[in-house]
C-alpha cells in the first residue's frame, strides 16, 4: 500500500517548540498554517500549551475542526506526553510520545515530529506517512541531507536498547554510538533547516 506524503500535512516538531521557547516551564500559544488552493489563501491554527511542571510533562493540543461535507464543527482537546534524553554536552532533548493506537496496538513511539493526516496529531508511523525524499531513487540516500529523516528512528531505537549509559565513568559502546548519531543528527538538521521552508508561521 502506498504511503501519503509527510511533507504535505500539518506538523508540529519539538525543534519548532524549542525555537519558540515553549520548554520554559509552562507556555501557551497558537501555531498557524497558511496554504494556497483554488479558492485562494487558507489559514488554519491550533492552540498549544506546553507544561513541564509538577512532574507531568506534556503538550496539550486543542482546536476546532469543521467537516467539509456536513459543515459540523467538532472540538478536539488532548495531551501528548513529553520525555527527555540527555545531550552529551549538557542539557536535554525533548521528544513526543505518540499516545495513539494503530490496528488496536498502542504506539508509544518517541518521536520528534507529529503529523495531522486525520483528526489527531500522531507520529508518521500511525498515519503510514513517508517523506518525498524516501520515494526518490535510492542513490539519494547517500547524501546527508536525505539522511536527516532517518535519525529520529535510529536514535529512538538505539535508546530503547541501552540499559546502561556509562560504566566506571566511561560511556558504553552503545552510548558512544548514540553520541555519534546525535552529532550527525545535529549537523544534518542544521543543513536541512537552511533549505527547508517551514510551513509553520
Amino acid at each position: 500500500m502506498s504511503k501519503n506524503n509527510a511533507d504535505e500535512v500539518k506538523k508540529i516538531s519539538v525543534n519548532f517548540l524549542k525555537k519558540h521557547d515553549y520548554f520554559c516551564g509552562w507556555r501557551c500559544g497558537t501555531i498557524t498554517w497558511t496554504t494556497n488552493n483554488y479558492y485562494g489563501e487558507n489559514k488554519s491554527s491550533v492552540g498549544v500549551d506546553v507544561s513541564l511542571i509538577n512532574g507531568d510533562s506534556y503538550a496539550r493540543i486543542h482546536y476546532t475542526q469543521t467537516d467539509r461535507t456536513t459543515e459540523e464543527k467538532k472540538d478536539f482537546d488532548y495531551k501528548i506526553p513529553l520525555v527527555t534524553t540527555p545531550c552529551r554536552y549538557g542539557g536535554k532533548r525533548y521528544w513526543f510520545i505518540c499516545p495513539w493506537y494503530k490496528n488496536g496496538v498502542y504506539c508509544g513511539r518517541r518521536v520528534g515530529t507529529l503529523y495531522k493526516d486525520g483528526d489527531y496529531f500522531a507520529c508518521r508511523h500511525c498515519y503510514n506517512l513517508a517523506y518525498s525524499s524516501q520515494k526518490v531513487n535510492r542513490r539519494y540516500k547517500l547524501f546527508p541531507l536525505f539522511d536527516v529523516f532517518n535519525f529520529d528512528d535510529k536514535i529512538s531505537a538505539l535508546e530503547k536498547q541501552i540499559k546502561r549509559h556509562y560504566y566506571k565513568g566511561k560511556p558504553t559502546k552503545k552510548q558512544r554510538k548514540l553520541e555519534r548519531l546525535y552529532r550527525r543528527a545535529n549537523i544534518n538538521y542544521g543543513k536541512f533547516a537552511k533549505l527547508e521552508k517551514e510551513n509553520v508561521l
